[in-house]
């Protein structure tokens, strides 16, 4: 198919002599490019702007991520410890930081209850029992029976016992005294469980508990363990504790009545430390980019492309309010600038690290529970949660930053249409201009034969004369 312009350059080179087509391009061009280098312009200027606002918010969600990620850590929030691990030792449970400190008393222990069978001199794990069946109980649970064919052994009768599944367990021993079952049940006092003859074979007798008496002996007894935490008095089925303290695990070790053992936590000293050194670092960044992007320059080709930007304005006023809102209720300690933290001319962050030493001596934990409180509320948010506070403002739906984005995509939009209406403007005016070259075309080339025409005459006639 033949193009458009191909039709035009057809069209207009009848033979004239005049290359029409490149003087139509050349009037559109002329027309067309001042008006659209000025669209352009600003619709890169425009881009841009959309791009750095995008890039502000952006990197404010970065930092304010980045910041609850850090103090999501333990490292921030100290360390539980144990003045008497020997007694009970204490160690940290995902999904928060532990209420302390707390006084701990361990009265008892908790026990497995175990029993055994009295020792047969020659005997062995192969020595067979014979048939019979047993039922086995524990606590308030069904009984479940235990079946033993005939020639079973030590051996079978322990291993029917641990397939029963019942959290029993079985095996058979054999020392100087003579060959024996044993039997032991999981810890706590619900635990505890019987073991009785169901058959009509009386040797296995041998192998009863009635809960006090029986052909087995009880070694141990069935004990939940039994602490006393802040004057509490508190039972558990296992030595190994983790409801009793929030994200705290207390792993009971003796049993020592009378004796009180304090369970706190290690302040972050160090980590306090570090944590503001990387909070103003990060912080600085963010700022020293808003503040390029805002900068106002020499001339426009140099100042910052968000300059005069009411938007970033609001954002550097609300981030530079930081250091004076109050972060703790009570304490020396109540704010940022109150540990060594000022603001600079430019908006940055100066960290004074021998005050900010000064008040971690003073009040390590006063400062751990400001920065990184273990409970958040808005009276406390921490460090996190003022930053969670401070981007939200900044970010919320009808806020500055938001208006000014949307100012831009519609002006964005606008200058698109601005551009396309250009070009069929354009379109309109090369069409014009081609149809009337076009015409002066033919005109000219009518012209061409008339005067061609009368050259020839003329020659006739001073031939005929001559």
């Amino acid at each position: 198919m033949t193009s458009v312009s191909g039709s035009i350059a057809t069209a207009l080179g009848i033979g004239s002599g005049i290359d029409t087509s490149a003087l139509v391009t050349s009037l559109v061009s002329a027309a067309r490019d001042p008006k659209q280098k000025v669209i352009t312009d600003r619709q890169t200027t425009n881009n841009a702007r959309i791009s750095a606002l995008g890039s502000a918010s952006s990197s404010l969600d970065t930092f304010a991520d980045a910041l609850n990620s850090l103090l999501a850590g333990t490292g921030f929030a100290g360390s539980p410890a144990s003045n008497d691990p020997s007694i009970a030792a204490v160690s940290l449970l995902p999904g928060g930081v532990p209420k302390l400190p707390a006084q701990l008393e361990v009265r008892q222990l908790a026990a497995a209850q175990t029993i055994s069978s009295a020792p047969v001199v020659g005997a062995t794990a192969s020595t067979q029992l014979g048939a019979g069946s047993f039922s086995l109980k524990v606590g308030a649970g069904a009984a479940v029976p235990i079946t033993l064919a005939a020639n079973a052994t030590y051996a079978d009768l322990a291993a029917a016992i641990n397939a029963a599944g019942t959290g029993v367990t079985a095996s058979v021993i054999t020392d100087n005294q003579g060959t024996r079952l044993v039997m032991k049940g999981a810890t706590g006092a619900a635990n505890s469980f019987t073991f009785t003859n169901t058959s009509a074979n009386t040797a296995l007798d041998a192998f009863t508990w009635d809960g006090a008496t029986g052909g087995m002996t009880r070694q141990v007894q069935a004990k939940d363990a039994i602490i006393l935490l802040d004057g509490v008095e508190q039972h558990y089925s296992s030595n190994t504790v983790d409801t009793a303290i929030a994200n705290l695990r207390i792993d009971l070790n003796k049993a020592a009545p009378g004796t009180s053992v304090t369970l706190a936590s290690t302040e972050p000293t160090t980590s306090m430390r570090d944590l503001m050194v990387e909070f103003v670092d990060a912080y600085n960044t963010l700022m020293k980019a808003l503040n390029s992007a805002t900068a106002k320059g020499a001339d426009s080709s140099s100042a910052g492309v968000l300059n005069g930007e009411a938007s970033i304005r609001d954002m550097k006023r609300q981030l530079s309010q930081m250091t004076s809102t109050v972060l703790a209720t009570s304490g020396t300690y109540k704010t940022l600038s109150s540990i060594g933290v000022s603001t600079n001319r430019d908006g940055t962050l100066k960290l004074d690290t021998e005050a900010l030493d000064k008040a971690l001596v003073a009040d390590a934990a006063g400062i751990t529970r400001m920065l990184n409180p273990a409970v958040k509320s808005d009276t406390t948010p921490g460090l996190a949660g003022l930053m969670d506070s401070v981007r939200d403002k900044i970010q919320q739906k009808d806020g500055p930053l938001a208006t000014a984005k949307a100012k831009y995509e519609k002006l964005g939009d606008d200058l698109k249409e601005q551009l396309d209406k250009l070009n069929d403007q354009m379109t309109d005016y090369q069409a014009q201009l081609s149809k009337v070259y076009t015409a002066m075309e033919k005109r000219l080339s009518a012209f061409k034969a008339t005067q061609t025409y009368l050259e020839q005459q003329v020659a006739m006639w001073t031939k005929s004369d001559n």
